[in-house]
C-alpha cells in the first residue's frame, strides 16, 4: 500500500497540484480497494501495483494526444483487462473546506443499511455516516486514500427547492476533517452545480478501478 496519493491529494486540496507538464506519475495503489487515475490539469496520476513500465506502453499506445491518454477509454479498459477490476464512469472531483458550528438543515442520524444509496456507500467508503433530512439524505465516509467525501440524495417530489444545497452544505458543518471531498458524474449538471453553488471546487476527474 502507499501513501503517496494521499499526499498528493492533500495537497490538491490546498491549491497545490501536480505541474501541468503534461506528465504523468504512477504511484502504488493507497489500499487494497481502488485502483485507476485521477487526472489534474496537464498532469495525471495512476495509483496501481501495476509495473510502472507496463502503464507507460500501455499510454503511449493508446492516444495520440497524450494530454487525455489516462482517460482514453483505450486505456482505462486496458487497466481493468490487467488488474482484473471494474469501473462506473469518469467522475468530476470536487473539494470543499469544513465549516464551523452546526448545519443550517434539521437532520437526524440514521443506521439505515438498506437503502440503496447507503449500500453503495459501504462497498467503497470506511467509517460510513448516514443522515435523513425531510426529502434528502446526507452520507459521509471514508473514501479513496482515506479522503472523507460525501454524497447527497433529494427525493424527486423534494427537488427545485433548494435541499440539495442545504445537504451540501450542511456536509462541510459534518466532517470530522479539515476538507470534504464529493464526486459528480459531468453529465449530472444538476449536482455539479449543487455541489459548486454550495462551496465545493473542481480540482480533477477520476476513474476509479474496483475489485469485482
Amino acid at each position: 500500500m502507499s501513501d503517496e496519493l494521499a499526499g498528493i491529494l492533500a495537497a490538491a486540496a490546498r491549491g497545490r497540484f501536480p505541474a501541468s507538464d503534461g506528465g504523468v506519475t504512477v504511484v502504488g495503489r493507497p489500499g487494497v480497494r481502488d485502483e485507476g487515475v485521477v487526472a489534474f490539469t496537464a498532469h495525471s496520476v495512476v495509483f496501481t501495483d501495476e509495473d510502472p513500465d507496463w502503464v507507460r506502453a500501455e499510454l503511449a499506445a493508446t492516444a495520440s494526444d497524450r494530454l487525455a491518454a489516462t482517460m482514453n477509454p483505450n486505456f482505462l479498459c486496458a487497466l481493468m483487462a490487467r488488474t482484473g477490476r471494474s469501473m462506473d464512469t469518469v467522475d468530476l472531483v470536487t473539494v470543499a473546506e469544513a465549516l464551523p458550528g452546526e448545519p443550517g438543515l434539521e437532520l437526524h442520524e440514521i443506521q439505515d443499511r438498506e437503502h440503496p444509496r447507503v449500500a453503495l456507500a459501504l462497498k467503497r467508503r470506511d467509517d460510513v455516516r448516514v443522515w435523513r433530512a425531510d426529502g434528502g439524505m446526507l452520507v459521509l465516509g471514508r473514501g479513496l486514500a482515506g479522503r472523507w467525501e460525501v454524497s447527497i440524495e433529494v427525493a424527486e417530489e423534494a427537488r427545485g427547492h433548494g435541499l440539495g444545497l442545504a445537504l451540501a452544505l450542511a456536509a462541510r458543518h459534518l466532517v470530522p476533517a479539515p476538507v470534504l471531498w464529493s464526486q459528480q458524474s459531468p453529465g449530472n449538471a444538476r449536482s455539479v452545480r449543487t455541489f459548486q453553488k454550495a462551496g465545493y471546487r473542481p480540482v480533477a476527474s477520476e476513474a476509479i478501478l474496483a475489485a469485482r
